[in-house]
């Protein structure tokens, strides 16, 4: 072997390797800084894997003794000073290379005999470094040819271990590790101190009278564009700023919706979208009203769920108040920075439950973004009116913390008790530098949601859409198609797949329809059965039922327990089904027969009622096509995304079958200008339930005539004048408008259109 055992030896102990070793250590304790840290580690690594092969290349030697037995040639104190090195080694790196390193090297010493016969095939010995104990044996037995060969290519394999001693090491772990401790900024820091952020001057905006040249053009709520007159261009310093031509509204949104059809994605429409509202907010909403149907869906659901999920990549300047709570302290400095004084509407989140996508962190503020976008487009509120906010206390997100672009605080998601703490503060503040300002809550978890929901009720102008909103939109579907089912109120059974904060609200919603006709609330609510992961939600199932799935909880299934969606609908035999569980294809084929058998078994001319509400279509329960085909087109159907028309061929003719969408975007916005323009005090039950009857009222005869339970997507703003003009006047009744009297007894002396006009005048429709 060339090299004497004391030179192996020394090579082992050197002073250089307790040198790198000392100085990691030090590092350890946190001194140095990250990149120290790993040029440290990456030596240590060398001087481990160095140390190792040192131990494996100690010769053996070949002399023999008179009784023709082998002598090793090196003696026990050697390895003896040799692997207690190679296991500090591994005892310092196992903080870091516990990921990414093989387990450490075992040395099997109680069977080590200093003479060793030739006969023993299964003896170990101090180079027994290998796991396998059959390598260990072939390496001292002399009985074969093939057992030199063995020894011969381990001993090779071992050289060249020896001159790459990284080649065992997984750089890109190492890599990754350090990627990820260099992205966490937060460790070490006390998590629960909080700064005020102090502000020592106040922002000043020049007015819009005031305002020339680029001054203009660079403010969107400014910018028309190229419809500027030409006085208005001599006046304002803006000759020569944009092309010598002058264009009205039609030309400027035919442009506009070529460069969105030239698209290849959804996401690239989108950002055009965003780009063009970022400059001239009133040709973006002229373009959105004129084409709600091609765009709404670009601009909401579905397309923002994947923005959302691309937020931080995606993200090229601010469009909402973003608070963290690192500072908490600092609320109403930051709701004071908003720059349009005055918003009326507000949408928050903390990015909790995105659609069903989860919890998104930051990310999700691309819903408030689009939800506003809609009740600017789909109701009138003024853009300069609306204000989008994300709550940030953290994630649950893996990837997002992983990301090194994510524009959220990377952290866990703070205990549900101090996001509490952080709600209360925000809505104080609010209300206390916005006071006119409706607050609505949006993809919240399920528990908060409620929680939130009954704590702010009764004490702030707010309500959530997600609960109050998608069970309006719903219970309005539900009237239109019982109408149309041919089966009597008094049977009608309903089964709802998805028992979280949207299927429980829209339940409730639906026991106030059964009440609000003689019903007792008891004899409503057993109408009712609610499916979750564990199956049919029953008292007695087992598990800890969350406080909001209790009121439906089921106490007549006699001990048994239903798990699957068919074993339910067996035996409930329903006549209307719910989806509200953010799970593609969870209404299969024999779902859905079963749906239709039970119906049908009730007698001739019945049509099943089937609602696969889920947001987007990658979480739909079923597709519209699937629907028709399943039960030879008699169900009446809505969904939560668009589907489009679906046309069925039977020989020489064609029949054409029409979804519906049951789209929140035909309540939320009239519920919000109601409670606006009648000044509520507070958001009543009685104005979530009146805008879900004026919706099923909002229909025209055509609608009805092709058998559609909404109004077409296009008449979404007819539908909410109509549905704002219910909510106000039962804010009315109920006590909480703060009109002026006068106000009122004008409209009770005239009516509807004297109200309706009132409504009209107030709202926004951008003209150029």
């Amino acid at each position: 072997m060339g090299k004497s055992v004391a030179a192996w030896a020394r090579l082992a102990m050197g002073a250089r390797v307790n040198e790198v070793l000392s100085r990691l250590a030090l590092a350890n304790k946190r001194i140095g800084r990250t990149t120290h840290l790993s040029l440290l580690l990456s030596k240590a690594l060398v001087a481990r894997s160095k140390t190792a092969a040192a131990l494996a290349r100690i010769p053996a030697g070949s002399r023999r003794n008179s009784n023709n037995t082998r002598k090793t040639r090196f003696t026990l104190p050697v390895f003896y000073q040799a692997q207690p090195l190679l296991s500090f080694i591994d005892r310092t790196l196992a903080p870091w290379t516990s990921a990414f390193l093989p387990p450490p090297l075992t040395y099997a010493m109680a069977s080590y005999s200093t003479n060793t016969s030739a006969s023993s095939s299964d003896i170990s010995t101090p180079r027994s470094i290998s796991p396998s104990s059959s390598v260990v044996s072939g390496r001292f037995s002399q009985s074969s040819i093939s057992s030199s060969n063995k020894r011969m290519s381990i001993s090779s394999t071992r050289r060249i271990s020896a001159a790459n001693p990284m080649s065992s090491v997984d750089i890109a772990t190492i890599e990754e590790a350090m990627r990820m401790a260099n992205l966490d900024t937060l460790r070490g820091y006390a998590q629960n101190h909080f700064g005020e952020v102090r502000q020592y001057a106040t922002t000043e905006y020049i007015s819009q009278n005031q305002a020339l040249g680029y001054q203009v053009l660079n403010e969107p709520l400014w910018n028309k564009g190229l419809s500027f007159t030409p006085e208005q261009r001599a006046s304002k310093n803006l000759t020569g700023l944009i092309p010598h031509v002058m264009e009205g509204a039609d030309k400027q949104c035919e442009r506009a919706l070529k460069m969105i059809r030239s698209r290849q994605t959804n996401i690239d429409r989108y950002l055009y979208l965003s780009t063009l509202k970022g400059q001239n907010v009133d040709l973006f909403y002229r373009l959105l009203i004129d084409h709600a149907k091609e765009l709404m869906p670009l601009v909401y659901t579905p397309t923002i769920g994947d923005v959302c999920l691309q937020y931080s990549t995606l993200y090229t300047r601010p469009e909402a108040l973003y608070i963290s709570i690192k500072q908490r302290k600092s609320m109403r400095t930051i709701l004071k920075n908003w720059p349009y004084p005055n918003p009326e509407i507000c949408v928050v989140t903390d990015g909790s439950r995105i659609l069903g996508l989860g919890d998104l962190g930051v990310n999700g503020v691309g819903i408030p973004i689009g939800k506003l976008s809609l009740y600017t487009a789909a109701a009138g509120i003024h853009p300069e009116r609306t204000l989008p906010i994300v709550l940030d206390c953290g994630t649950a997100n893996e990837t997002n913390l992983k990301d090194p672009l994510y524009l959220g605080l990377r952290s866990k998601r703070i205990p549900v008790p101090e996001q509490q703490e952080f709600m209360d503060e925000f809505m104080e503040a609010a209300a206390e530098v916005f006071p006119n300002m409706v607050v609505q809550f949006e993809d919240f978890e399920s528990e908060k949601a409620f929680n939130y929901l009954d704590r702010y009720r009764n004490k702030y102008k707010c309500f959530n859409d997600d609960i109050q909103g998608t069970g309006a939109v719903v219970l309005a579907g539900y009237i239109g198609a019982v109408n149309l089912s041919g089966v009597p109120l008094e049977e009608q059974r309903l089964v709802f797949m998805g028992a979280g904060s949207a299927g429980v609200g829209v339940a409730k919603q639906l026991v106030e329809y059964y009440t609000k006709r003689g019903l007792s609330e008891q004899a409503a609510k057993d109408k009712f059965w609610l499916v979750d992961t564990k199956g049919l939600v029953t008292k007695d199932r087992g598990d800890k039922l969350a406080e909001h799935k209790k009121y439906f909880a089921r106490v007549d299934n006699n001990g048994h327990q239903f798990r699957t969606l068919e074993e339910v609908i067996e035996y409930v035999k329903p006549t209307a089904l719910v989806g509200l569980t953010a799970t593609f294809g969870v209404f299969t084929e024999s779902v859905i027969r079963a749906l239709k058998a039970s119906v049908d078994a009730g007698g001739l001319g019945r049509r099943p009622i089937l609602f696969p509400l889920s947001n987007p279509l990658t979480k739909a329960e079923c597709t519209f096509e699937q629907a028709i085909n399943w039960t030879e087109g008699t169900v009446l159907f809505a969904s939560g995304s668009p589907f489009a028309n679906y046309t069925v061929k039977a020989g020489d003719h064609a029949v054409t079958y029409y979804p519906n969408q049951g789209n929140n975007v035909y309540v939320f916005p009239g519920i919000g200008l109601g409670a606006i323009l009648a000044k509520a005090s507070r958001v009543t039950d009685n104005m979530i339930y009146t805008s879900a009857a004026a919706l099923a009222g909002a229909l025209n005869a055509d609608e009805i005539h092709k058998g559609l339970i909404y109004p077409r997507i296009e008449r979404v703003r007819d539908a909410n004048i109509i549905v704002a003009r219910e909510v106000m006047k039962a804010a009315r009744r109920d006590g909480v408008s703060m009109l002026p009297e006068a106000q009122w007894i004008e409209w009770e002396e005239w009516g509807d259109p004297a109200l309706t006009k009132y409504i009209k005048e107030h709202v926004y429709d951008p003209v150029f």
